[in-house]
């Protein structure tokens, strides 16, 4: 694709777009105070974007996203009441107030609810890198995505396709509170992926590949990502099933992101509020093998999940939740730290750029490291308990002998206790994925029970 397909100059007015939000704020929190609100929150935001989706060398679908809403929350003592809009007009923001207010006087009072502190609030806004419109006419996208499934397409294992897609987008915001809070946030994003099949009748297999950024400069080439799609669906081909028994496991980077995703959730506030969680009292517990740390860096430079401030305007912070293979803290907003007698750790809305650190034995090749096991690149269903800690799910990828490939392996399910497995962690690899909020390489564990069906 040549810079001439690209349009020179972005459609949105970052500047005057992000005025007019945070004028629509300010008129929302005055009109909160008319109502008699003693505390009130409003988000507003504005969003952009085109998809387009290709199959077997034609257009199925193509999108233009324009979007803009205002939500607003409203606090009568402990009571709270919650509304939104599409619309920001301020007659349509005046009856967002009402629908807010009326809302609030028929729930319960909450000892939780309430605003941030205000000495939590951000202060200062540095600039993460994370604007970057560059934007698409139509032509040039279907080419992009067309290009994309025509490079995994020329394989000759390949003998379908579920297309390829394409999507820029981005999106402002503006978070304002009655503690006299504004903050404005603004990011850009471009992804691309291809899904392939193989193989005839029973036999077939189908895999993906994939790639997002802030920076469209940084995407890779399309034919990249539908090659790629094609040699992971042609290694699939020809599975076998597994004898059941007790095996290391390594999963691939993008499977590993589900094991920190499981931590996550079970340090979240509202899990452990509910005590639905088997980490609950665990801050300070040695949850990991001394070598492994796993970071979060909010303020990441082109970050996926960078912000300057969570969704409640407290600033982020770059913190260590787990040191030396032990749990230092929780992921709290501040209604759940308030529930659970803590303070907020800046997380409502979620983590951001976490980092699980390469480290222990074979971290430059785990694979190697393994020797003989089974290396899972895909997992399937949902047999993961945030209360007990127990992990069953069914997994394909490859039998590992001498520390490589034999062949591919599928129907099988893998399962243990996520506090075992988190324990028995031996490596993680140096071959960091990096596209999402969750960084991590492939991980190691030294043994799960592998059963085939």
């Amino acid at each position: 694709m040549s810079d001439q397909t690209m349009v020179p100059q972005p459609t949105l007015n970052r500047e005057a777009e992000l005025d007019l939000l945070e004028a629509r704020v300010a008129d929302a929190l005055r009109l909160a105070r008319k109502a008699g609100a003693q505390e009130a929150e409003v988000s507003a935001h504005t969003s952009q974007g085109l998809s387009v989706t290709g199959r077997l060398g034609e257009v199925e679908t193509l999108e233009h996203m324009q979007d803009r809403g205002i939500a607003v929350t409203v606090l009568f003592g402990r009571k709270k009441g919650h509304a939104s809009s599409a619309d920001l007009r301020e007659t349509s923001i005046e009856d967002c107030i009402m629908r807010a207010t009326e809302i609030a006087r028929y729930t319960q009072e909450d000892s939780a609810n309430g605003l941030a502190d205000k000495d939590r609030l951000a202060t200062e806004f540095p600039d993460l890198d994370l604007w970057h419109p560059a934007p698409i006419d139509a032509s040039a996208a279907i080419a992009r995505v067309l290009e994309c499934e025509a490079a995994g397409r020329a394989f000759e294992e390949i003998t379908n396709s579920e297309g390829a897609t394409f999507n820029a987008g981005l999106g402002l915001g503006v978070y304002g509170n009655s503690n006299g809070f504004i903050g404005r946030s603004g990011g850009t994003r471009y992804s691309q992926s291809c899904i392939l099949l193989g193989g005839e009748g029973d036999s077939m297999q189908r895999d993906y590949s994939y790639d997002s950024r802030r920076c469209f400069d940084e995407l890779e080439a399309p034919g990249i990502t539908g090659e790629e799609a094609a040699r992971r669906t042609a290694r699939r081909l020809g599975p076998r099933q597994l004898p059941t028994s007790e095996m290391p496991v390594l999963f691939a980077p993008e499977v590993a992101q589900g094991l920190v995703n499981h931590l996550v959730g079970a340090i979240s506030g509202s899990a452990l509020y509910r005590n639905a969680s088997f980490l609950k009292g665990a801050v300070g517990e040695r949850l990991f093998p001394d070598w492994l740390n796993i970071l979060e860096r909010p303020r990441l430079k082109r970050g996926a999940g960078s912000a300057v401030f969570d969704s409640e305007g407290v600033a982020t912070r770059e913190r260590c939740i787990v040191g030396s293979g032990v749990l230092d803290g929780y992921v709290l907003s501040s209604y759940s730290a308030r529930r659970l007698g803590l303070e907020t750790t800046g997380n409502a809305g979620g983590v951001r750029n976490l980092l699980l650190e390469p480290g222990g034995e074979g971290f430059e090749s785990p694979l190697e490291q393994m020797r003989d096991g089974f290396y899972v690149t895909e997992v399937m269903g949902q047999g993961v308990s945030m209360v007990t800690g127990d992990y069953s799910r069914g997994a394909s990828g490859f039998l590992v002998q001498n520390g490589e490939r034999v062949c591919p392996v599928d129907q099988v399910t893998i399962a243990g206790n996520l506090r075992d497995m988190f324990l028995n962690i031996k490596a993680a690899g140096n071959d960091i994925d990096t596209r999402g909020n969750i960084h991590t390489g492939s991980v190691l564990i030294s043994s799960m029970m592998v059963a085939g069906t």
